[in-house]
């Protein structure tokens, strides 16, 4: 009787792609120890067109209001958001900003408060209508996480049709 395949090569190659697929969709933040609690800032999309929308978040500042600024978008407040400790707000990138790494620095209260900073890539392109700016550009990396999922998948189907071939 012939030995049994093995899964383990097909596991690694699936494990590794969730693994790809995980960081490549967690949005940018930056974290910052304020009073023995932790402050920390993100950014959603990271990566977007002038014309757009992003979506910002504070947590960790125990205040019931704050604000993130950037050349990127100018100043824009940020409220209290849903959970306790949380301040979120959004920002319309400006038609004329610059393509490149823009500095988005977020503040606890209005102004003196902790600080941290993150980091906005401005991408060339126009903004998307039909949708109302909701989808936004596939980046190089959605792409090849994509094709890595799907060669996977096929992958498995024709292993899978191969070993029942061979059992019959």
């Amino acid at each position: 009787m012939p030995a049994k395949p093995s899964n383990r090569p097909l596991l690694s190659l699936v494990a590794a792609t969730l693994a790809v697929a995980a960081t490549a969709a967690t949005p940018l933040s930056a974290a910052h120890a304020v009073n023995g609690s932790p402050l920390s800032a993100a950014v959603s999309p990271t990566t977007v067109a002038p014309g757009n929308r992003v979506a910002l978040h504070l947590r960790g500042c125990g205040t019931s209001s704050g604000r993130a600024a950037s050349s990127a978008f100018g100043e824009v407040r940020l409220r209290a958001g849903s959970s306790f400790d949380s301040l979120s707000g959004s920002a319309t990138i400006l038609r004329g900003a610059s393509t490149g790494v823009h500095p988005v620095t977020f503040e606890c209260g209005d102004f003196g408060g902790t600080r941290v900073t993150v980091s906005l890539q401005v991408a060339p392109g126009a903004a998307r209508g039909g949708e109302g700016g909701s989808i936004g550009a596939v980046s190089p990396a959605q792409i090849a996480i994509g094709g890595t999922l799907a060669a996977s998948a096929l992958g498995t189907g024709i292993w899978i049709l191969r070993r029942r071939a061979r059992t019959s």
